[in-house]
């Protein structure tokens, strides 16, 4: 149509009816003159408008940029606009305010797309079944998991198989130990149902020895790997993105994890079991995703070994006096009668597994002392018998805080030394205690006396006694008839001929 610029749409309309018809008709039915038509069929219509090579306005920088900005930007590329105005405004105060950001912003954008330094290229690998698992620990304090109430700092192992993104996590109760990495990988090799060819970390410790600049395994994670036949890589250290297949599924997993507790609606569990099988119920649901092509993977998985090999480490101890071992910076009671045994203690990430000989004695949960500090683990039944016979001991003992039970015994021994620790109180806390231990009611005792004592009054370690120990059992009387020794003596000379 007349005083109508022809539009690209209808010039490709006219180019399909041409193909059929002849000139006029396809004009007339794209809509466009039979002048224009001669002209398309020339090669001389362009619908395109030509490149503006010239400014709409004045600069509003002047020159600025370019002789102040400019050099701050090839100094550092990282400096904001923002920053960049604030410096405008310090050398020319009142001209440049916050309306001219948004044409900084672009100038900037420009310069660093034409004149910037270059940047980091991420190249997308291409992955074959089998080829390679990737593993790492991420946080989880962020989301604010509790166990019965008492908040739990804790690690997720993340495993991942990179050419099907089959996926296992496991809760990790202290830091990135040989014993959870090694725990971790044979779970997940053992739930896969095979060996993948490589398994790539970061820079773990427990795995690499990272005091040297080339790649040096410790001696015990070179051992796990000959067991399974799988090759051992890290990505370059300080490079997080090298480890990209894992870094990101870790966000991706802790979110999920985070909008199932939403749904749940409390992030509190009542054992640490049951936010194991939490955790394992998104994993099931994210590996549900990637069936069709784990099902391709399994079946190129390496071969499983026979058994598993040892996801602990071990140390030879020797209880002291005190009736305590020594692990990794954290004090243990045990039974005093281990008193001078030397003990062989398997170290899991989760527990202690003390034996004599070759026999497994005790099995104690794991506690990790805070960096460069030291801690304990007491439990009064281990050494409260020896304590009743001299319980003034408890008066000074440098385990004394340790040894009162967590909860209402706590709280009880602040009520009967409000006015200072004095001998009686230290003996009618060791009597309690014996009464729990030797009875098997910690719980109920301690809630009775605490009750007692908010009420004023102080429950009497009989009265207690006699509420809480066993009933009396009566011992019938029994008839025995006491044989001739005759019939022994018959007996003999038969057995000897």
């Amino acid at each position: 149509m007349s005083g109508k610029p022809i539009t690209q749409q209808q010039v490709n309309l006219y180019m399909s009816y041409r193909n059929n018809h002849k000139q006029n008709v396809s004009a007339a039915k794209s809509g466009i003159s039979q002048r224009s038509a001669r002209r398309i069929d020339k090669g001389e219509f362009v619908t395109s408008k030509p490149q503006r090579n010239y400014r709409t306005r004045a600069d509003p920088f002047e020159g600025a940029f370019e002789q102040h900005l400019v050099p701050l930007l090839s100094k550092d590329p990282l400096i904001q606009p923002i920053t960049l105005l604030d410096k405008l405004d310090e050398l020319f105060p009142g001209i440049y305010d916050q309306s001219k950001l948004r044409t900084l912003q672009r100038r900037v954008n420009k310069w660093l797309a034409t004149e910037g330094p270059d940047k980091e290229v991420i190249f997308r690998q291409t992955h074959e079944p089998r080829a390679m698992a990737l593993c790492d620990y991420t946080w989880m304090n962020a989301l604010e998991i509790t166990i019965a109430n008492q908040l739990f700092t804790h690690k997720l192992f993340h495993y991942r198989l990179i050419y099907s993104s089959w996926t296992y996590a496991q809760v990790v109760f202290g830091g990135e130990s040989f014993e959870s990495l090694s725990s971790g990988l044979q779970n997940a090799f053992w739930r896969s149902g095979g060996v993948p060819k490589e398994i790539r970390t970061d820079s773990l410790s427990a795995a690499f020895n990272n005091h040297y600049e080339q790649q040096v395994y410790t001696e015990r994670y070179q051992k796990l790997c000959k067991f399974y036949q799988v090759q051992a890589s890290r990505n370059n250290r300080g490079v997080a993105h090298e480890n990209g297949g894992i870094e990101s599924p870790n966000g991706h997993l802790k979110n999920k994890i985070d909008q199932q507790l939403r749904l749940r609606g409390s992030r509190n569990f009542e054992t640490m079991d049951d936010y194991q099988s939490f955790i394992e119920s998104i994993v099931a649901k994210i590996n549900r995703q990637a069936k069709s092509r784990f099902t391709q993977e399994r079946e190129a998985l390496g071969e499983l070994p026979k058994r598993k090999t040892h996801d602990y480490s071990e140390l030879y101890v020797k209880v002291t006096s005190s009736s305590t071992i020594n692990v990794k910076r954290v004090t243990y009671t045990v039974p005093s009668r281990l008193i001078g045994a030397q003990l062989l203690v398997h170290i899991h990430d989760d527990k202690l597994a003390v034996f004599h000989g070759h026999q497994l004695t005790l099995s104690l949960k794991r506690v990790y002392a805070p960096k460069s500090l030291r801690s304990r683990s007491v439990d009064y039944r281990h050494i409260i018998h020896s304590l009743a016979k001299k319980p003034n001991a408890f008066k000074c003992s440098m385990l004394r805080d340790d040894i009162v039970p967590a909860g209402d015994f706590t709280l009880i021994w602040q009520h009967i030394t409000k006015q200072g620790v004095t001998d009686e109180a230290c003996r009618y806390m060791v009597e309690l205690m014996l009464l729990a231990y030797n009875y098997d009611c910690e719980g109920s005792l301690g809630r009775f006396v605490l009750t007692s004592l908010e009420q004023g009054n102080r429950a009497n370690i009989k009265v207690c006694r006699a509420r809480f120990g066993t009933q009396k059992i009566i011992i019938p009387d029994v008839t025995t008839q006491q044989h001739n020794t005759a019939d022994y003596d018959c007996l003999l000379e038969v057995a000897h001929g």
